[in-house]
């Protein structure tokens, strides 16, 4: 019996899949990459000549062992992206990389040099709601000292922040380094009637509430520490609840304003402790934290920072481990905001002490402080300044075959310009062969788009000449603006020239040097 003809119909085709980015996500292109590789190594050089040395810890920890700071406990997979392995344990990506030092220091604890100086740079990962710029992964780096609670450890990372930020070339008068201490303002939250286990989670409201400052100013605040407030996209957040005598004060606590200079920052740091002592009364938190705060500014002020750190009471720090000093990043100089009016660029990074932290492990209190810098805003940053290289890197030196049967020939050649001590001594240098196939044609448009200087080319006559055609392809795109036809583009060939394997080395180097300077 014949075979009907549904029954002979060919299978579907496959379902095409729609190549999309996940939202509060992105790609990174070579030109950015090199410049983070950059910015990155100047930031490391800074932290290693205090002594901090690296470590790296996995994305992925167990649920649990990064705290109970995170947004919601309750739900794991709110906040943080969370899963469960195969012993149904919960696993989350890192939320920040302090949490995961915490679990790293507690679990080597015996091994490690007290106290414990380390940096570490990587990915870490916010399950919520994107927006612009604002993305569910970026890059921090962060430098923490841990097992000491000396306020000389605090002084050194706001000191430290300092020097990074001028050496990624920011000067001086364009940034500040805000501190503030969270015992003042648990003395604070004591005199306006929230102190006690029972208001914990109005306190975190608050805090968080005041940390948005910058971005909400003080309408949008005031509605956070009330009713709550609603933003442009109908999103609800629930307030604190305060009456309008606690929001007062603590909106006079944290709107005595910005310094207008680094030059008023001795005046500004004076006034604003003699006011914290004011305002904390007879707290013995608050008094603990204002005596923390004049012994921080003298370190400063004896190494010289005093026009470079400042005493802030907006510097509340969102999370809830903190608890001493708390540090902030603030770059002043202005950038056009979307209504083309001048703004602030804002913070950068931030950090504080977290003595609370690692004792969750271990049942006894470990202090720790640490800073964090928010990689991919600081490099923006460093982009409006003009101080972050924005071109993509130069592409290798490419060896073009013309026809298959030449590649051999040709990857021996690229061995060779790889091993060449000279060549190895240049910044950067790379040399690849065109696998495209066998085309002259080819190879020159892919080395264009490669964005290569040089180019060999390699046919039968320049294999039984001993030699090889060089070509420098930024010259010869220059040479051919003034060229009319195809016919005499060929015949000119521009910019190129032969040379013996033994000559392409310093052919090489001379092309790359004039076109480097």
């Amino acid at each position: 019996m014949s075979e009907s003809k549904s029954e002979s119909k060919p299978d579907k085709k496959p379902h095409r899949v729609s190549a999309r980015l996940p939202r509060g996500f992105a790609d990174r292109g070579p030109a950015e990459l090199a410049a983070t590789r950059d910015m990155l190594d100047t930031i490391r050089k800074v932290y290693e000549r205090y002594g901090f040395e690296a470590v790296e810890t996995p994305a992925f920890e167990y649920t649990d062992a990064l705290g109970k700071f995170l947004p919601d406990q309750d739900r794991p997979n709110e906040g943080v992206f969370s899963l469960q392995d195969d012993d149904e344990q919960w696993l989350s990506l890192r939320y920040d990389l302090t949490a995961p030092l915490a679990r790293f220091v507690a679990e080597n604890f015996d091994r490690l040099p007290k106290p414990y100086r380390s940096y570490r740079a990587g990915w870490v990962f916010r399950n919520e709601k994107p927006g612009p710029g604002r993305f569910r992964q970026f890059m921090q780096f962060d430098a923490d000292t841990v097992g000491s609670g000396s306020v000389a450890a605090d002084a050194e990372i706001c000191m430290m922040a300092a020097d990074t930020l001028e050496a990624l070339g920011i000067a001086r008068g364009d940034y500040v380094i805000k501190v503030n201490n969270r015992k003042v303002l648990d003395g604070v939250m004591e005199a306006i009637g929230l102190a006690g286990d029972e208001n914990a989670g109005r306190r975190l409201t608050v805090l968080r509430a005041i940390d948005k400052l910058d971005r909400l100013g003080v309408e949008g605040v005031r509605l956070l520490l009330g009713p709550g407030r609603k933003d442009d996209s109908g999103d609800f957040t629930k307030g604190a609840g305060l009456n309008e005598e606690q929001v007062q004060r603590l909106l006079l606590f944290t709107g005595w304003g910005e310094p207008t200079g680094a030059e008023r920052a001795v005046s500004v740091n004076k006034l604003r402790l003699d006011s914290f002592e004011r305002a904390v009364g007879e707290s013995s938190s608050g008094l603990a934290g204002h005596a923390e705060l004049v012994e921080l500014r003298e370190y400063c002020k004896c190494s010289g920072y005093d026009d470079r750190i400042i005493i802030d009471p907006s510097v509340v720090r969102g999370l809830e481990y903190y608890t001493g000093p708390v540090f902030e990043a603030e770059l002043t100089f202005e950038i056009p905001g979307d209504d083309g009016k001048p703004v602030r660029f804002g913070s950068v990074g931030g950090g504080g002490r977290y003595d609370g932290l690692v004792s969750r492990f271990r049942g006894e209190k470990v202090p720790a402080t640490g800073f964090s810098i928010g990689v991919s805003r600081l490099a923006a940053a460093l982009q409006k300044l003009g101080k972050l290289a924005s071109a993509e890197p130069v592409g290798p030196v490419v060896v073009v075959p013309r026809t298959a049967a030449l590649a051999p020939h040709c990857m021996r050649l690229v061995q060779q310009l790889r091993d060449d001590e000279s060549l190895r001594a240049l910044p950067g240098f790379a040399a690849e062969m065109y696998l495209g196939g066998g085309s002259f044609k080819g190879g020159l448009r892919y080395a264009d788009k490669r964005r290569c200087v040089v180019a060999i080319m390699i046919g039968e006559s320049e294999i039984e000449a001993g030699k090889a055609v060089v070509k420098d392809l930024i010259e010869g795109t220059e040479q051919a603006k003034a060229i009319e036809t195809n016919a005499e583009y060929r015949a000119q060939r521009l910019a190129q020239f032969e040379a013996t394997e033994a000559e392409l080395p310093a052919a090489i180097r001379e092309i790359l040097a004039r076109h480097s300077a």
